[in-house]
């Protein structure tokens, strides 16, 4: 089966080679093996269970909590040839119907499911009548009362499960600490050996965090360093989003609002204009998820601070999937931090506040770190950075900040954890040390110990700085459960005096500038521009977003490599037998139009060609298509009316009359090409002689003998009519 995937990897999706992970992954559930994927949003998931649901014979199902996300894959799959549907209430009954009727009668290969419907009657009662091969479940931290989108109809699933014993079950996430992942193999009884971990670091993002000083001209500053290009925004408060919103549409920025308070008509036009390229920019909440797998959204900014490091990272994963750079930018500004923790004081549940305040204290260490944004942000997933620096954080990029020698206080923070028995969190410990009164303090009897009111140099804010601080470095560890800090052997060498203890207590106030970094091999931007447009309109016309006909960095290759043939054009990241059947002829055209104008010829593509056959019946379509043309001409059809009949511009038919020519054969009545040219004999004869002195390969020889006097247009027509002579 593993041959069987591969192939489906290069032919169906276009791809070359498996990312970190995904082929250790497929191998498993092809093997029948419950399986747990943990891999960074963006870094390649849904393959995990789309290919192994093109290899099985029968039904593969797919929980997934958002309606939108599910839509956009069932997109994406049709797109590649691949009989895939979802049933949710966003369809019309004569849809939903349809979808039925094509699950009964097994034409459909994967099942798109929200797990609230998954477990209803009706729905299990169909899904009992077909061969379930596989279940992915898809943002399996729902599954975990851990993890921080916890949610109950997830934790039934495993009556799905018990349901169809022969199925193999593979549940992903891209946001699961330790905890989570004990929590959801023990649900879903899942080995050890079967658990995945891909690192989850996302190299191509650039991370980076200023204070919050004017935050809109920090975000309007921000957002004009990306011009046209996609990006979201995150606010706190809905009241946020919809003021935002509105100061950015009236300096003339396309931008549309997203959250819970729109009503799900809006919402979903608001999505489908974003994704379809129609508005560039989305403002949303944070606590509200978009549900989208739009692969070229180059920036994410965040205008608030979000309430955890999941929820950062989920929100600044949905930048850059597509693997090209993309930027993140955090306005960090203490004032969120209380709005917040009003937020956590109104829980009910004790419990959720302490989880809830360790959980901001982490988000407060990230934004405050003074070494490289990636420490803290792999820590919290139980990862350790491989870098020291990693030269894509403004911390590692810009030039290193004075630190302050903070021994002392740190001596003092780290004694009075070990005099109150290490079981307190920081809170109850700054009490102590700056001599509160309060009722915990005196009932434990900590205002006698000798750390009691020892700490007055320091406010409470710059107290829990360095608490995070001595987390973060490892001196100190926090209990999850209750919040408590305990010592480590790191805290025992700053204590006895053998190591100094040098850190920030506050962020510095000026804020730095961050070029974006060049894409490798970026290609022609005037070629990608004519690319997109013509993607776009494609698009539309099929009612389709764009990036589910060719992503941003396929249309950069292509205009970086320039192919001339389906063979080259299937060499192409992103390109297999489905869309070169589809769309191959047609950018083709585009690609080889534009390279005869500027004189531009094919880059050898090293990628290897193992998925370079051309099937019979595209390259069939592609002749006769050529024939056809050629064959009206021949009967007398002008340039202009046929590049009308075939919806094409003149440049394409005259590319498949030079073809034609170049084959060996003649064209009738050349003449009229010369009469075409609208030149007079004696520019004619010059420029045939220039031909026949520079060879009729390249225009730009000619074009430079002819002191540019004689146009690209017009030399296209010249070399035909050249080329039909030679075949005399």
């Amino acid at each position: 089966m593993l041959s069987q995937a591969n192939t489906v990897l290069k032919d169906v999706f276009g791809f070359e080679a498996f990312r970190e992970s995904q082929q250790g992954i497929i191998n498993n559930v092809l093997d029948h093996q419950n399986t747990l994927a943990i891999m960074p949003t963006g870094g390649g998931k849904s393959l995990c269970y789309q290919i192994p649901g093109v290899v099985f014979e029968g039904l593969s199902i797919v929980i997934s909590p958002l309606i939108s996300l599910m839509q956009d894959q069932v997109r994406q799959l049709n797109e590649l040839a691949i009989p895939a549907c979802v049933l949710n209430s966003s369809l019309s009954d004569s849809d939903y119907q349809e979808n039925l009727d094509a699950i009964k009668q097994q034409q459909i290969k994967l099942l798109f499911l929200a797990p609230e419907t998954a477990l209803q009657a009706n729905i299990l009662e169909l899904l009992t009548n077909c061969n379930v091969a596989c279940i992915a479940i898809d943002e399996a931290h729902c599954i975990s009362e851990w993890g921080h989108d916890f949610r109950p109809e997830y934790r039934q699933l495993n009556r799905l499960i018990e349901r169809f014993p022969n199925a193999v079950c593979i549940a992903l996430t891209a946001t699961a600490t330790p905890r989570v992942r004990e929590d959801i193999k023990q649900q879903l009884n899942i080995k050890d050996s079967s658990e995945y971990i891909s690192s989850f670091d996302r190299p191509n993002l650039f991370i980076s965090v200023i204070p919050k000083d004017n935050p809109y001209l920090q975000c309007k500053s921000f957002v004009e360093q990306h011009p046209q290009q996609s990006g979201i925004i995150y606010c706190q408060s809905r009241k946020g989003v919809d003021e935002l919103t509105a100061k950015l549409q009236q300096d003339g920025f396309s931008v549309l609002p997203y959250h819970a308070g729109l009503n799900s008509i809006k919402r979903n036009d608001y999505q489908e204009r974003f994704i379809r390229d129609d508005v560039h920019i989305i403002v949303a909440t944070i606590a509200f998820g978009m549900g989208i797998n739009k692969p070229d959204v180059r920036f994410v900014l965040h205008y608030d601070l979000p309430q955890n490091i999941e929820g950062y990272y989920q929100q600044i994963g949905r930048a850059g999937r597509d693997g090209l750079d993309a930027e993140c930018l955090l306005l960090f500004g203490y004032g969120d931090t209380g709005k917040i923790r009003f937020f956590i004081e109104q829980m009910s549940n004790e419990q959720e506040q302490r989880l809830a305040n360790m959980h901001l204290n982490q988000m407060l260490a990230l934004a405050e770190a003074e070494d490289c944004r990636r420490t803290p942000l792999l820590a919290y997933f139980g990862e350790k950075s491989t870098k020291e620096n990693c030269a894509n954080c403004d911390n590692c990029t810009n030039e290193s900040k004075e630190k302050s020698d903070l021994t002392v206080p740190a001596q003092k923070f780290l004694s009075c954890v070990h005099r109150t028995g290490q079981r307190f969190g920081a809170s109850h410990i700054i009490d102590v040390l700056r001599g509160s009164s309060a009722e915990k303090v005196l009932q434990n009897q900590h205002n006698l110990l000798s750390t009691y009111n020892i700490g007055n140099e320091f406010t409470k804010k710059q107290w829990m700085a360095l608490a995070r601080q001595l987390i973060q470095k490892g001196l100190l560890n926090q209990e999850e459960q209750f919040g408590g800090l305990k010592l480590t052997q790191k805290a025992a060498d700053v204590l006895k005096g053998k190591v100094p203890f040098f850190a920030l207590l506050q962020q510095p106030v000026a804020a730095s500038s961050h070029a974006s970094k060049a894409i490798a091999n970026p290609g022609d931007q005037k070629l990608i521009a004519i690319l997109k447009a013509d993607r776009k309109r494609l698009a539309d016309a099929a009612n389709l977003p764009p990036y589910a006909i060719f992503s941003d960095r396929t249309l950069n290759e292509m205009a970086y490599y320039f192919p001339h043939s389906q063979e080259s054009l299937l060499r192409i990241h992103g390109v297999g037998q489905a869309k070169l059947d589809k769309y191959g002829q047609h950018f083709l055209e585009l690609i080889s139009e534009f390279c005869q104008k500027n004189d531009i010829q094919e880059v050898a593509n090293t990628q290897t060609a193992s998925k370079t056959t051309v099937s019979k019946s595209s390259a069939t379509h592609s002749n006769s298509r050529s024939a056809e043309i050629v064959s009206a001409y021949q009967q007398g059809q002008s340039i202009s009316s046929l590049a009308t009949q075939f919806k094409v511009k003149d440049g394409t038919i005259l590319n498949h009359l030079y073809r034609y020519v170049q084959d060996g054969h003649k064209i009738a009545k050349p003449n009229q090409l010369l009469e075409q040219s609208a030149l007079n004999q004696g520019e004619i004869d010059l420029a045939l002689a220039a031909f026949a002195e520079h060879s009729h390969e390249r225009l730009k020889p000619v074009y430079d003998a002819l002191n540019e006097q004689v146009g690209y247009d017009q030399l296209h027509l010249l070399r035909i009519y050249y080329v039909s002579q030679l075949a005399e």
